[in-house]
């Protein structure tokens, strides 16, 4: 099973409010959210961290708390990067999203990794942005901590911005420090096979015919009813 040099982190320090409980512990298909996170990213690295002041979770990962409190996902991503020393990359993914599949994970990370100026990478889903699930290398560290201590903490212009920064210092456009990879909810499978080359590889049928939950955060017990008839799509590592 390949894995990359990257460190992974889960984003579980959310409050939850819409659900009206604590998301990381739900169950879905017999395993807490925070369980099926950990396995997944564990099939990418051996290096899995969960973020947030969460040492009820300390079971499944060790728990990251962020460096500066109530600062939102920005907060979390500012103390993964301090945190992780081995390696220039971290992969950061949101507790709610269990349906991401392992091989699209891969395929987007060794894409990225291919390119020689890249150093932030995430998501537009339906033309809307999804940094949370992204791709982050250490040079923007000091963007993001510059962003926390100027209270900004909109993730997509503090990316943008810390890409911008990089851009000019290494004279190379915006496009190749930042990559954005577009996503269509009715062209997941389509997509995706680009994004691998055709090859589809590592989708089972069920996962192909709940692609477009691939990206689906579970906020409400609306949304976390409505996947229930899609259980046979979660993967068992």
């Amino acid at each position: 099973m390949e894995k990359f040099p990257i460190a992974a982190y889960v984003l579980a320090g959310g409050r939850s409010l819409r659900m009206g409980r604590d998301k990381a512990t739900l169950l879905l298909g017999g395993k807490s959210l925070i369980e099926h996170a950990v396995q997944k990213l564990g099939a990418i690295t051996d290096e899995v961290f969960i973020l947030g002041n969460r040492p009820d979770l300390s079971g499944f990962a060790p728990p990251v708390p962020d460096l500066h409190e109530h600062c939102g996902p920005l907060g979390g991503m500012e103390a993964a990067l301090a945190h992780s020393s081995h390696h220039d990359w971290i992969l950061v993914v949101p507790v709610d999203v269990p349906f991401v599949p392992i091989a699209l994970l891969r395929s987007w990370i060794r894409r990225v990794l291919r390119q020689p100026f890249a150093r932030v990478a995430f998501f537009t889903v339906d033309e809307v942005a999804q940094p949370t699930i992204c791709l982050l290398h250490r040079e923007i560290a000091p963007s993001l901590a510059e962003a926390v201590r100027q209270s900004k903490f909109k993730l997509y212009p503090v990316l943008e911005e810390a890409a911008c920064t990089l851009a000019e210092r290494k004279k190379v456009s915006i496009e190749e420090i930042l990559l954005i990879q577009r996503w269509e909810s009715t062209k997941g499978l389509s997509l995706y096979s680009e994004l691998d080359n055709g090859r589809e590889e590592g989708l089972t049928p069920a996962q192909r015919s709940a692609a477009h939950l691939w990206f689906a955060n579970l906020n409400s017990p609306e949304e976390l009813a409505a996947v229930q008839s899609h259980l046979n799509a979660l993967e068992e590592e």
